[in-house]
């Protein structure tokens, strides 16, 4: 009988533990309110595909010659990021008027040349001083074998997605929709070769870790993988709940109400034997302890070929991958809370 009164106490005390935890769980989903739908809904349509396709074309172009770290193509792929941004006058990093932050041939594996990230930023109204970075490597694999590997969708497809929402930011700031939060777009260098332009900024921070509530990675979204080769309306999202369940609830709520795309977190499985959690930029992040989500489309038959061109885009699905990230960005920049983290649910 003792025995049974004990383990009846201990069921008990159990059940209000776990009633207590998915108390908490439903009020994080409660919270997240979305307050202008119809105004991201407008900004979200500034994202064209026209542009997107124009803007890749151009960044997968031969005159790139693949971005390989440190060589003349890359520099000019930068430099055409960094045109970009003085067009449509979305500010440099503070005291950097030159977009780059420079990552020295000391810091990256001998015999690759120095190269930079290129930093941009819409600074918030409210609470300035709260980051959230939107980041994609610029870089790829250069000329192999005397073959161009354009890397349309490694990573030309995420930097351009970048560069549109970082448009869109800009056209609702000026027409008096300005972020609460500030904005970061971040085209890292030298991923291809072991996350160093993460690595770089993240030990050499533009804007306060401490005070970067998300990062939101984009590494290859303009494609479709072989699982989805029938149902193409999907992305692969990875880490958004691994540091912030929140994160993760956002971005769920914000692809319900705006996108509709499956979101296949088959990658994200700790298990899974492609361990591409710690393969892109948004790895140095999560480092530490900044809430991430990698948006992905999957390996396909032309990763890492000189076959990744720009013909082989699908751009209105590009267009849609993206404005989901850009209405995840609105979300998270501008609601009342930061992000709780799941150490403290």
């Amino acid at each position: 009988m003792k025995a049974f009164i004990l383990l009846s106490a201990f069921t008990l005390i159990g059940s209000c533990a776990t009633t207590k935890y998915s108390t908490k769980i439903e009020n994080i989903k409660n919270s997240i309110q979305v307050k202008d739908s119809t105004v991201i809904a407008k900004y979200s349509n500034t994202i064209s595909i026209t542009d997107l396709e124009i803007n890749l074309h151009a960044f997968a172009s031969r005159e790139f010659a693949g971005r390989k770290v440190g060589d003349s193509g890359q520099h000019k792929a930068s430099a055409f990021l960094k045109e970009y941004y003085k067009t449509y006058q979305i500010s440099p990093a503070v005291g950097d008027s030159t977009y780059y932050q420079t990552v020295p041939e000391s810091f990256l594996p001998p015999g690759i040349k120095s190269s930079a990230n290129v930093v941009a930023y819409i600074k918030g109204v409210e609470k300035p001083e709260e980051f959230i970075i939107i980041s994609g490597h610029l870089d790829h694999l250069g000329v192999k074998n005397d073959s161009i590997h354009f890397g349309a969708d490694d990573n030309a497809s995420g930097t351009v997605a970048i560069l549109e929402i970082a448009k869109a930011f800009k056209v609702a700031q000026t027409e008096g929709y300005a972020p609460k939060r500030s904005l970061v777009f971040l085209h890292l260098t030298a991923e291809e070769i072991g996350l160093y332009g993460s690595k770089f900024y993240v030990n050499n921070p533009v804007f306060s870790l401490d005070n970067t509530i998300a990062n939101l990675n984009i590494d290859m979204i303009g494609r479709v993988d072989n699982t989805h080769k029938n149902t193409p309306n999907y992305i692969y999202l990875i880490g958004a709940d691994r540091i912030s369940k929140h994160l993760h609830f956002t971005s769920e709520k914000m692809n319900t109400l705006f996108s509709n795309l499956e979101l296949d977190y088959t990658f994200n499985e700790k298990d899974d034997h492609n361990q591409y959690y710690y393969r892109s930029d948004h790895y140095n992040f999560a480092k530490h302890n900044i809430p991430v989500i990698f948006y992905f489309n999957g390996e396909h038959a032309d990763y890492h070929k000189a076959t990744d061109t720009p013909d082989k885009i699908n751009y209105p699905l590009l267009q849609k991958r993206t404005q989901l990230i850009f209405a995840t960005a609105w979300q998270l920049a501008n609601q009342e809370s930061t992000l709780i983290h799941n150490k403290d649910i």
